[in-house]
């Protein structure tokens, strides 16, 4: 059974925490996708993937930009795939890993300050 943070709960956190309270589901969807990428590798990771040629990026093309293990980039790469952040494809030996750009966007939309007075530096 996958682990992976399901999209449909993700639609109802868009909206941004100055405009209203998120509910203790909400929460707990939200904390698990942000957990996922508080890690300087895996955010690294996330942003290898995004910005890559094509949109999609091989683990063969993740491995050489960090000084960890093959095992340890795997366990990032699953960390990231469970909170629903990215997906993967095996095509013969390799993996090809895309972000769900879906997901970060529900990600940044509820960090963004409402109309309810707060100010922004």
């Amino acid at each position: 059974m996958s682990k992976q943070l399901p999209l449909v709960a993700m639609d109802a956190c868009c909206s941004p925490l100055a405009r209203e309270p998120l509910s203790a589901p909400q929460a707990v969807e939200l904390a698990r996708a942000f957990k996922a990428i508080s890690d300087p590798v895996r955010l690294r990771l996330l942003s290898l993937i995004a910005s890559h040629e094509g949109g999609e990026a091989c683990v063969c093309d993740l491995t050489d930009a960090f000084d960890v293990t093959g095992p340890t980039i795997s366990h990032h790469l699953k960390v990231l795939r469970e909170a629903g952040l990215i997906d993967g494809e095996r095509r013969g030996t390799w993996v090809y890993y895309r972000v769900h750009p879906e997901v970060l966007a529900r990600l940044s939309a509820v960090l963004v300050p409402g109309e309810s007075g707060v100010v922004t530096a």
